[in-house]
């Protein structure tokens, strides 16, 4: 959240009391919808951790998610150089726009999103049937089963870099970032840990 120096610099008075407010996702980095917020609806917001707007429709307080409970829960509040516009990181309930897409702004996903889906799909797939699909019987395996695969898809994957072979190269390191996805859901661990760990060592 904004700390009282942050808050106060913000130029209400150039926007005519109206921020506006760009709200992207706090893991996938998708940009999900742009809204706009008076100091009361900031204030609400920073409140109860919740993405609230002031509605220039209805003209009141409109939390995302208040009819739909597709709620943007805040993660943190940012404001650019100028002070006249806030970026706000947010882990979204359920789809963002009221189309039912996760983006307000279409199909605009970069390509790291696709590993956010791919790990949203295997987490949901820990406690699936077996029968159901080779995730879910790879899971019931065990760990050490798991572990094994990551250790063969690794070995796999430096023996076609050894032969200069680029397409068995990609699909090897593929099975291996799938693997290894696998084995960090199976260890109640996630990507975004592992990125949080290498910016510690990168400091």
């Amino acid at each position: 959240m904004l700390t009282e120096q942050q808050r106060a610099q913000l130029d209400w008075e150039k926007t005519d009391g109206l921020l506006p407010v760009i709200v992207q996702h706090a893991v996938s980095g998708e940009v999900l919808m742009l809204g706009y917020m008076n100091q009361e609806a900031l204030a609400q917001t920073e409140q109860n951790g919740k993405v609230t707007f002031w509605s220039r429709t209805k003209q009141r307080l409109w939390t995302k998610g208040e009819t739909s409970g597709h709620f943007l829960n805040v993660v943190s509040i940012t404001a650019d150089c100028d002070n006249d516009t806030l970026l706000v990181m947010a882990n979204p309930i359920g789809p963002t726009c009221h189309k039912g897409t996760s983006s307000c702004f279409g199909d605009t996903h970069h390509q790291w999103h696709f590993l956010y889906e791919l790990e949203s799909l295997l987490a949901e797939r820990k406690h699936a049937d077996p029968a159901s699909s080779y995730t879910a019987k790879l899971y019931a395996s065990g760990t050490k089963r798991i572990a094994q695969k990551v250790g063969e898809e690794g070995v796999e994957t430096a023996l076609a870099a050894t032969v200069h072979d680029k397409h068995e190269l990609t699909n090897e390191a593929s099975d291996l970032m799938y693997h290894l996805l696998v084995l960090l859901q199976d260890q109640e661990l996630d990507l975004g840990t592992v990125i949080d760990n290498l910016k510690s060592r990168h400091k």
